[in-house]
């Protein structure tokens, strides 16, 4: 047993640091869309013309389109204004996808009576989707107040109510309290389960697929030493296909929760109505309320950018992690 214990914390440092190397990266690479998403998501007005003509809010709107805000964005805040809340953004995600690919790796070793991947891949979709689950809510806890300071700096806009991170955070403990820090938690949690079930179960299941394909495509030869290993092309794939399935299924989750994290906050009158200190009583009445004054599009605001994000940075990251804990385990072992 004593002889296991180094492996296994030798195991964690890789998950971990590959974990972060891997959400930095995709965090980086993909936050104008990010941006994007957060500023459709938190604005009241509609987002598109079809839902202007088709619902009863007639206020103008500051963002009706992805290509428009893209040009209004960089109008009006510079190209810097596609990286604004990055930085908490990387403190949020760095420690979230290290601490989600340390439990997954934790989980699915349980699961399988293994430590080694090759084994884990073999897991049935049930346990995958679990095992990310899990994953995905031990990291959202331990990274969450990153996760709020991100959203309220980049949705803010020109001109800033808080120009730095320390005065959003300064601002939102003396108005809320600590627990402020936490707020949407609870939609935030709701959307995770699935959404990283999703994202983790579909990973495997792809893969399964591929290295299936792979095998059928080398069966006429002996080696089989060559049939587990995807190509970079083929992680990507499949981190792009895993990343669009839990986007669509779980957006609107997480439109609640970008409502309940900006709700009572300062917003410059030119970005619209701000939400109102408990504008909805909790996640069901938020859903409702949002479908009675913005329709059912409101619940799928930003869905554009959010999975035209979503699938780069889902494959991205996966990638991201594969090569990264390979080069550590090449290093470390």
């Amino acid at each position: 047993m004593e002889e296991q214990e180094p492996g296994q914390w030798k195991r964690m440092v890789i998950d971990a640091s590959a974990g972060a190397i891997a959400g930095g990266i995709s965090r980086t690479v993909t936050s104008p869309l990010d941006v994007i998403k957060i500023r459709f998501q938190v604005q009241l007005e509609p987002t598109t013309s079809w839902a202007l003509l088709n619902g009863h809010i007639s206020r103008p709107s500051k963002y009706t389109g992805m290509f428009q805000a893209t040009k209004d964005i960089f109008r009006e805040e510079g190209l810097w204004g596609f990286w604004r809340g990055n930085v908490p953004a990387l403190l949020m995600v760095m420690p979230y996808s290290a601490i989600q690919f340390t439990v997954l790796h934790k989980l699915k070793t349980f699961a399988a009576g293994s430590s080694k991947a090759e084994n884990h891949i073999n897991l049935s979709a049930y346990l995958s989707y679990v095992s990310g689950a899990l994953a995905g809510c031990a990291a959202t806890v331990g990274s969450y107040p990153f996760d709020l300071l991100r959203t309220i700096l980049a949705s803010q806009g020109e001109p800033k109510v808080y120009p730095t991170m320390r005065s959003a955070f300064v601002d939102i403990v003396s108005t809320r309290g600590f627990r402020g820090l936490y707020a949407g938690l609870s939609p935030t949690l709701v959307e995770i389960i699935p959404y990283a079930g999703l994202q983790f179960g579909t990973y495997d299941t792809f893969k399964r697929w591929t290295m299936d394909w792979n095998r059928i495509r080398s069966s006429n030869t002996s080696s089989t030493g060559a049939d587990n290993n995807l190509s970079s092309f083929q992680l990507f794939v499949c981190g792009l296909a895993a990343g669009t399935c839990a986007k669509l299924v779980c957006h609107p989750l997480d439109v609640v929760k970008k409502r309940f994290q900006i709700e009572g906050l300062q917003r410059h009158p030119k970005y619209g109505a701000r939400v109102e200190h408990r504008a909805y009583r909790n996640m069901s009445d938020a859903l409702s309320r949002i479908v009675q004054a913005e329709g059912w599009a409101g619940l799928y605001k930003g869905i554009v950018p959010s999975t035209v994000k979503a699938a780069p940075a889902g494959a991205v990251t996966f990638v991201a992690y594969e090569y990264a804990s390979d080069w550590l385990e090449s290093i470390l072992t």
